[in-house]
């Protein structure tokens, strides 16, 4: 027999899910689709009544995004200019009213190589909060997503918030699609610099669908500390070895394709970063 349960407390849900193996219900933008037509045949454990797990709380040190905020709550919330690409990011989960019932942790439990929120995550080194009834740990994002629909939950755990160091430098998020909107990219990039005396000395850089789980660039990271923050950063952005990436060829482009453009829209969301850091300097030279 199927069981379908709507607990009120996290403590709640975390007792069932000790219990037993259930599907979580979030916002259900994904749950629904996946499911089609077909039969359930698996429990049902709707999170969408805890209220202690959506909204945006600050700590002397993190940022933590419960796992039932939604991307316009992120749109909405004021948040530091390193949050940028994020922000621009959540703009791009499908539809507003997708973003008005999408959650972020549910974004991240899909693990679609194209989810738009987790380059945006990955270049602020989030980590994953996840509970079940005997313990929580935390996991780093690149950590928690393993593969193309795989994560590291283990039975009984839920993901219950997203923890966020209070990052500096400012960030932008670049994104190619098929078209302008409602689209599921093709490639993506976010990128966060953080510049002093007009000198790159911190970069942060992932790429999504040019994977089978989105990956920060270290080799373009390194490539761009250390120099000036001007237009030469797309140069060198271009140039950077981008050993992580592995694309497949799909429907909506080539392998080869993937990496040629992925190479131009790092540059794009390098330079975008670049140009909020100095005020336009970036984007004029």
């Amino acid at each position: 027999m199927i069981r379908y349960a709507k607990p009120t407390s996290v403590d709640e849900a975390l007792a069932l899910l000790g219990e037993g193996a259930w599907r979580i219900l979030a916002g259900g933008t994904d749950f629904y689709p996946a499911q089609g037509s077909k039969p359930f045949r698996d429990n049902v454990l709707d999170i969408n009544g805890l209220a202690a797990l959506r909204g945006i709380a600050e700590t002397d040190d993190h940022f933590v995004i419960g796992a039932r905020t939604t991307w316009t709550d992120i749109i909405r919330h004021p948040l530091p200019p390193a949050f940028d690409a994020l922000k621009q990011a959540a703009r791009e989960v499908g539809s507003a009213q997708i973003q008005n019932v999408a959650s972020v942790a549910g974004n991240l439990c899909n693990a679609s190589p194209a989810a738009d929120g987790v380059p945006g995550l990955l270049i602020l080194d989030a980590e994953v909060e996840l509970r079940s009834a005997r313990a929580t740990r935390h996991l780093p994002l690149q950590d928690f997503i393993l593969g193309n629909r795989r994560t590291a939950l283990l039975p009984g755990e839920m993901v219950t918030a997203i923890r966020v160091p209070r990052a500096i430098g400012t960030s932008a998020f670049v994104k190619l699609g098929a078209r302008r909107y409602l689209v599921i990219s093709i490639a993506m990039v976010a990128a966060r610099l953080v510049v002093k005396n007009d000198i790159v000395v911190e970069a942060a850089v992932a790429a999504g669908s040019c994977s089978v789980v989105a990956k920060r660039l270290v080799g373009v990271e390194t490539a761009l500390r250390g120099l000036a923050a001007d237009g030469g950063l797309a140069g060198a952005a271009l140039a950077a070895p981008m050993e992580e990436l592995s694309p497949i060829a799909d429907v909506r482009g080539s392998a080869e394709y993937r990496l040629d453009a992925v190479r131009e829209i790092v540059a794009r969301a390098v330079l975008a970063a670049g140009w909020r850091t100095t005020g336009g300097e970036v984007a004029a030279a």
